[in-house]
């Protein structure tokens, strides 16, 4: 039975109070649910159905701790209502930043089921992005961990308080004496009694971050009914049942792990989620045969580090029966070795937090499944390739991807001015990436025309760390452009203008850190450079430059 508390006010003041977001044309909706893909459930049914179906039945795997679908359900009722009772609920946001650890989904469940709409960071975030989100969405609460550096001391929330934008409350792992003890509050119900309910299901659940191009991600509205078809489509196409045992390595918030299938999809299907705090090989070897996980889902340069390893420790992984991997380019060469060298069926993954989802499909022929990316989830994904001037292109041509469908979103939220660049007047998203499409419908990634460097499936818009680089007082101009990597499939070149020739590239590393940023977005490379080579109409010709620094290699 799914559970539903009801709130004591109106479903008009209720409207009023909801996140903004550009809804699917009414044409469009009443079409997705004519054919069953919204079922106007809310997301936590995952967590109700299965823990009506099978309470006992492990959820999670976190080190030495096991949590059952009943553990999980109660305890993401115990922090609703601690929420709740602190009057947090429809209309408020969240800032969620936390490690890839069972209480990430505690949080996501009790959230969901109050009505809050979080955000979820990646835990390498560090000040300046996770200022940025908040300057978005202006949260009343934050989770997160103090054992986290930007959390650590006091350092961080008296800036937000200086800047009119500390959050409300702060609810953290190794809470202080001013926070909400995540723990404490999730192992025990509040002794008040309290009300609460989800968000509708045509509603806003919770915000995912984009891949950009232009500086800090944009945000991403997902609904309740968009997304919970896609974990539905992808449980099925993937084939997850009870059995299914999923290896959690990679970031738990990213949309590959959460909902492709991910733990949201093994949930689904009542199966178990194992989480590992990277996808450190060793490490998850271990784990692959202390619990028998008998599937695991990666990004390429991890699919790397594991074939180096598995010779040794073939005998670890038997129970290993499916690898997913997606999120950046994965070579043919690579991906012809997965079944020898780990003795795996290997499923190829294309997805993007804004929705479209593509599989290789588990009967697939093998040249499909180690040459292409796969194929959509549904067949009213209206997946186009186009030229420039947005004519339809053939099957075999390489052109930009545009879609449309039952769980990609219709806009940025609050960008209207990068929505009016990325959608155009029928609602197609243009993602910015260069495909072409064989006969059988399967999709191959061919190259990108977004300014962005994707290093091992973490996404780094070129834009943003110029900008942040220009704010050295000893740089008068930059440009980041990506390089070939064999193990991260792409790495980042920062070229660097300064008028002080003292300048040296670990002062510029040292600036960037110091301005908060992400470790992964540091340049790999730095190189000086008299002069940025410019296009015809004056920007930076990033083309001379990757041309430059292949020169360079050369000699």
């Amino acid at each position: 039975m799914l559970l539903q508390h009801k709130l004591p006010f109106s479903i008009s003041k209720m409207k009023n109070q909801m996140i903004k977001y550009t809804h699917w044309p009414e044409d469009l909706a009443q079409k997705y649910r004519a054919k069953g893909y919204w079922i106007d459930q809310p997301l936590t049914r995952i967590l109700a159905e299965a823990n009506d179906k099978s309470p006992h039945s492990t959820a999670i795997i976190c080190g030495e701790r096991q949590f059952s679908y009943a553990d999980l359900n109660q305890f993401s009722d115990h922090l609703a209502t601690h929420l709740a009772a602190r009057g947090y609920g429809i209309g408020d946001t969240a800032l969620v930043q936390l490690p890839n650890i069972a209480e990430f989904y505690i949080v996501f469940f009790a959230l969901l089921k109050v009505g809050v709409v979080p955000l979820n960071a990646l835990y390498s975030h560090r000040q300046l992005e996770l200022k940025a989100f908040i300057q978005q969405i202006r949260p009343k609460l934050v989770i997160a961990s103090r054992a986290h550096e930007v959390f650590a001391t006091d350092l961080f929330e008296n800036d937000l308080k200086a800047s009119g934008l500390s959050p409300e409350l702060f609810v953290m792992l190794g809470a202080n004496e001013h926070d909400l003890d995540l723990v404490a509050a999730y192992q025990k119900a509040s002794a008040e009694q309290v009300e609460y309910q989800s968000t509708p299901a045509d509603e806003v659940a919770f915000f995912q971050l984009s891949g950009g191009s232009t500086g800090t991600p944009k945000l991403i509205p997902r609904t309740h009914n968009d997304y919970d078809y896609s974990v539905r489509a992808s449980a099925e196409i993937c084939q997850l049942n009870s059995d299914t045992r999923l290896l959690c390595g990679i970031p738990v918030a990213h949309n590959f792990m959460l909902s492709s299938p991910g733990a949201l999809g093994v949930f689904h299907a009542g199966g178990s989620v194992v989480m590992a705090a990277t996808p450190e090989p060793l490490q998850c070897f271990a784990l692959i045969e202390r619990h028998q996980v008998n599937m695991a889902s990666l990004v390429p340069s991890a699919v790397i580090m594991w074939l180096q390893q598995a010779p040794q420790h073939l005998a670890q992984i038997q129970s290993l029966q499916l690898l997913q991997v997606g999120g950046a380019s994965f070579p043919e060469s690579l991906a012809r070795q997965v079944s020898t060298g780990l003795g795996c069926q290997l499923q190829q993954v294309f997805g993007m937090a804004e929705g479209l989802v593509n599989y290789t499909r588990l009967d697939d022929p093998e040249e499909q499944i180690v040459s292409t990316q796969g194929r959509p989830i549904s067949a009213d994904d209206e997946v186009f390739i186009v030229d420039e001037q947005g004519n339809v292109l053939a099957d075999g041509q390489v052109g930009m991807l545009k879609v449309r469908g039952p769980y990609t979103f219709c806009g940025y939220y609050q960008s209207p001015e990068h929505n009016a660049q990325v959608f155009d007047p029928e609602g197609f998203y243009y993602s910015g990436d260069l495909v072409v499409r064989n006969s059988a419908g399967n999709l191959k990634v061919v190259g990108r025309i977004k300014d962005q460097i994707n290093r091992g499936g973490e996404k780094i818009a070129s834009e943003e760390i110029e900008k942040l680089l220009i704010l050295h007082v000893d740089v008068v101009n930059a440009g980041l452009v990506a390089i070939f990597d064999a193990h991260f499939g792409e790495k980042s070149c920062a070229f660097i203008v300064s008028n002080n020739p003292q300048l040296k590239a670990i002062h510029l590393k040292r600036h960037l850190l110091d301005l908060g940023i992400a470790q992964y977005k540091l340049p790999d490379q730095i190189r000086f450079i008299d002069a940025l080579p410019l296009t015809a109409v004056g920007k930076v010709d990033k083309k001379q430059l990757r041309e430059h620094l292949n020169h360079l290699q050369i000699a």
